[in-house]
């Protein structure tokens, strides 16, 4: 019964229940596991339908038509510039006054492929803090969609959800001498199929929401395992204890308002379990939250806070799935397709016709891409599969609180933008598939050579 009613309560516990809470929190070891998602969408010119036949007379390419280049750099070097480089930096300098305590701080991150691309390219300095960041041991890299996309849930596209994996496990290796061992999907979305394909490629943990309907009344702050003979471990996110950051840190109307970091890490030390998941997007740090809030005042007091905790201690998901046994099988079906978004399930991309018409579209394109078999090809393919796109058309009236950036007036003209670059885009596909029939075609007429 305690179980569930800490679970219910987040890390606002009941008074008649939070002496019991802290006492069994001291009894254990607790690992506090530190995880910020980074990605920057390439963004669709919005004005490709008016401006195609211009951009095709000076010979532009496909990728030049299609994105916004001049766009991503200006929305790339302002999220540099309040919320990249100091968070990065605040990491770096948390880990230099902590690496020689009794509890180094450590934390983990996921990085899209699209966003390692649009650094390389906009801001370079930003690739060489990551490295100086890695080198340091304290930090994990996490696996992920190259291209932050919704392919684990296409229909039988496991393949392609694979290919995009093994492609940002390629870069990470090749850009930081990381193997990753723990996958983080886009958006946290999780089930059972996406756990076979994470397995299959050899990752040992993934991580998702801990949504309260699908861990059945069980804490989110334990290890669990997917289902299967061997069975990969998950680990949950807290969802109260990670919004308290990223979503309510400046809002004056909540009744916690402000959050210090010593009253945060009493809510930590206070909430039961072994595996305590914080996870955020990075824009909490100078977007979400501007410098002025003192978000980056509240981060560099962490670990200062966590080091008079006996029972918290920094972790990496690596440490936690290894360390820790797990406390049971989690079963998640397709039909329960779980993430972090608001409504906790795949709907923020797919609740409306703008949006399941050009999931469908997207998904329907994949064996004609596959059959093309051209680099160029597929990269901007995959470019249209970011999840980005879709949740740009979403109409919801709490879009903003869920959506990233988005550079559009409405959900219709997101759609608008998209259905035209991707009418463009099937019909130059269709072309080539065209020209490789016909060239079969002309081969297989031809005389068969004489053998004896």
């Amino acid at each position: 019964m305690i179980t569930k009613i800490n679970s219910l309560c987040g890390q606002r516990i009941k008074p008649i229940i939070f002496n019991y809470c802290a006492w069994s929190a001291i009894s254990r070891l607790t690992y506090l596991c530190f995880v910020i998602d980074v990605h920057q969408p390439m963004r669709l010119n919005r004005a490709f339908p008016y401006e195609r036949v211009k951009r095709m007379a000076e010979g532009a390419s496909l990728m030049d038509r299609y994105l916004d280049d001049k766009l991503d750099q200006e929305l790339f070097n302002d999220f540099s510039r309040e919320c990249y480089d100091p968070t990065f930096n605040a990491l770096l300098e948390m880990i230099d006054s902590t690496k020689d305590s009794e509890k180094p701080f450590k934390v983990s991150l996921c990085l899209s492929g699209l966003f390692i691309e649009q650094a390389r390219r906009y801001d370079p300095q930003l690739i060489e803090i990551l490295k100086k960041l890695v080198a340091t041991k304290y930090v994990e890299i996490l696996g992920g969609s190259y291209y932050h996309s919704l392919a684990s849930i296409y229909p039988g596209g496991i393949i392609e959800f694979i290919e995009q994996i093994k492609q940002h496990q390629d870069l990470m290796k090749n850009l930081f001498e990381a193997e990753p061992k723990v996958f983080e999907n886009t958006d946290l979305i999780y089930n059972n199929s996406v756990a076979k394909a994470i397995e299959r490629v050899g990752y040992e943990g993934v991580i998702t929401e801990g949504v309260f309907d699908i861990l059945e009344g069980n804490l989110p702050t334990h290890v669990y395992s997917s289902p299967g003979d061997k069975g990969l471990k998950i680990l949950f996110r807290h969802n109260n204890l990670s919004d308290d950051i990223s979503l309510r840190f400046s809002m004056n109307t909540w009744r916690e308002f402000p959050l210090t970091a010593e009253k945060y890490c009493g809510w930590l030390s206070a909430t039961l379990g072994d595996a305590l998941l914080v996870i955020l997007k990075i824009e909490a740090f100078g977007k979400h939250h501007p410098k002025s809030t003192g978000i980056f005042d509240f981060l560099r007091q962490l670990p200062m806070e966590i080091a008079k905790k006996d029972q918290l201690k920094w972790g990496t998901p690596t440490e936690l799935i290894r360390n820790l046994q797990s406390s049971g099988i989690i079963v998640v079906p397709e039909v329960r397709t779980i993430s972090w978004m608001d409504g906790k399930d795949t709907s923020p991309w797919l609740e409306n016709s703008m949006q399941r018409i050009s999931f469908d579209r997207i998904v329907s394109l994949g064996p004609y891409i596959k059959k093309i078999n051209d680099v160029g090809i597929t990269k901007i393919w995959r470019l249209l599969q970011q999840s980005d796109h879709l949740l740009f058309m979403s109409d919801r009236s709490d879009k903003e609180k869920m959506g990233r950036h988005g550079h559009y007036s409405t959900p219709a003209e997101a759609f608008a933008v998209f259905n035209a670059v991707y009418t463009d885009f099937e019909g130059k596909v269709a072309t080539i598939v065209q020209r490789i029939r016909r060239s079969k075609s002309s081969q297989s007429s031809l005389p068969k050579p004489f053998s004896s």
